[in-house]
């Protein structure tokens, strides 16, 4: 319908549907609680509509919407579209089918498209059940306790949630006129433990494409590091060798490197690597690189929200910036900017291969589909790799003296995104490293890291072998990726004062 338009050039007709199913865990040992709270939901569909219109001198590009998927919403959509049409001069064309075929035909697990409220339920309670045998079990806890009252005493309090994403889309266009259809996915838990009256804190998490992947265990991490985490200390301000695990490596990733690595970055000169492809930006052992189309990953798709391909970007290989995200708009933007070579630090047929469209998406969490905007760059499963990577407990052995950071938060950059430096909080999960070996916990809100990606990439000095799925809160993406042993990190005291805040 909207192809036959007399005005209308091109068009293309997304249609997107997501559910987001969530549990809430609540549960408090010594004051009553539900444990887990009433299931919740959130639910969207609609059809978004993007054409390109005659126009007096050059086209004009618009994009309108509609929450209604029949052939009224769809004239609404092209109305809005219409009153939405202005003139772009970066616009090219809307995007055009690639020499690359789709790989992963479905990532769709039936158990999870059709979870039941009473087993989503059961989901949460499985997280709290781990938990609370791992908190009766500890030898160290009924040590302090002396008996089941002072067990009950020191009080546990275990949060989180359960999320479960149910995504489906279809889009079509005049360049690509045979529907494409995809649907995924996926299951995320975070649980968050404290042994209260130890201001003890501990994390657990876990994240996949598949019910059957689900264990709970996530409940069990928290608890146990909330435990390991009793009597917590200080330690100096100064420099030290640091074995940062998954989660701060997360962090790190999607609030610093991913950004910058982006292809809109390099447009608006707004990122560290500036000019910097086919540079070193990292130490050589290591590979960092985004993969929407692996099955198995909890973020992947068989084709992007513009109608392409997924599939592997390296980011950096062999800490080499060999390429960056891109959806179809930024990456022919980018190649057409007059200031490519200095932008991006190559000219047209490198900036080609390095700008291969597979990350334009239309997100709104892992694996959702927000059809009320056009695409933008989105990563998906975001991997990080090492040559010569060894065991975890070999890694914090070759540390010798250093700590071992679990968990960091309000990780952002200062200074702008182009200068790379980033200042965040160690909140939980870490220790002290004394002659290879675990020593003391640290005090969670007691110190804090402020360096500069650049620096830090280049200092590592050692990747462990097994990588784990992690969430990032509010992030598009799943980061896998194991510890990373790094030099030189500076480490700032916070004043006691500050330790609440």
């Amino acid at each position: 319908m909207v192809s036959t338009e007399p005005d209308v050039l091109e068009a293309e007709v997304f249609a997107g549907g997501s559910r987001s199913l969530l549990a809430r865990l609540s549960y408090t040992s010594h004051i009553p609680s539900n444990g887990v709270e009433e299931p919740k939901s959130s639910e969207s569909s609609g059809l978004g509509i993007h054409v390109v219109l005659r126009g007096p001198d050059r086209p004009a590009t618009g994009y309108g919407c509609e929450p209604d998927l029949g052939p009224d919403g769809a004239r609404r959509a092209l109305a809005r579209a219409r009153r939405a049409a202005v003139v772009d001069p970066d616009f090219r064309s809307l995007p055009r089918p690639g020499a690359t075929r789709r790989g992963l035909e479905s990532h769709r697990d039936p158990d999870l498209a059709a979870l039941r409220d009473e087993e989503l339920v059961e989901l949460g309670w499985r997280i709290v059940d781990a938990g609370l045998r791992t908190f009766l079990a500890s030898s160290r806890l009924a040590a302090l306790a002396g008996d089941e009252a002072g067990l009950r005493r020191l009080g546990l309090i275990l949060g989180g949630d359960v999320t479960v994403s149910q995504a489906s889309m279809a889009i079509a266009s005049t360049a690509m006129p045979r529907p494409q259809t995809d649907e995924s996915t996926a299951i995320v838990a975070t649980a968050t433990a404290m042994v209260e009256a130890h201001h003890a804190k501990g994390t657990g998490w876990s994240a996949g494409p598949r019910l059957a992947d689900f264990t709970g265990e996530a409940g069990a991490d928290a608890v146990r590091a909330a435990i390991e985490a009793i009597g917590g200390e200080r330690v100096p301000a100064g420099e030290y060798t640091v074995v940062f695990g998954p989660q701060p490596v997360a962090d790190l990733l999607s609030n610093l490197v991913v950004p910058a690595c982006r292809a809109d970055a390099f447009h608006a000169s707004s990122t560290p690597f500036l000019g910097q492809l086919g540079r070193q930006v990292a130490a050589s052992l290591l590979r960092v690189y985004d993969d929407g189309g692996q099955a198995g990953l909890a973020a992947s798709r068989g084709i992007t929200d513009e109608g392409l391909a997924t599939g592997r970007t390296d980011l950096i290989r062999d800490g080499l910036l060999v390429g960056c995200l891109a959806s179809w708009y930024e990456a022919q933007r980018l190649r057409h900017d007059p200031r490519l070579a200095d932008k991006l630090g190559a000219g047209a047929p490198a900036a080609a291969a390095a700008l291969v469209p597979r990350n334009g998406f239309r997100a709104a969490g892992p694996g959702e589909h927000a059809y009320a905007a056009p695409p933008r760059i989105a990563a998906s499963n975001v991997v990080l790799e090492g040559a010569g990577a060894v065991d975890r407990d070999e890694l914090i052995r070759s540390v010798g003296h250093g700590l071992y950071i679990g968990r960091i938060w309000y990780t952002y950059p200062v200074n702008g995104m182009a200068a790379g430096d980033f200042t965040c909080t160690v909140v939980g999960d870490s220790f002290v490293i004394r002659d290879g070996r675990r020593g003391a916990p640290i005090r969670a809100n007691a110190i804090r890291i402020n360096d500069s990606i650049g620096r830090l990439l280049r200092h590592v000095v050692g990747v462990a072998r097994e990588r784990r799925g992690t969430p990032v809160w509010a992030a598009d993406e799943i980061i896998y990726t194991p510890e990373i042993a790094v030099t030189g990190v500076p480490v700032e005291a916070i004043d006691r004062s500050e330790e609440g805040s």
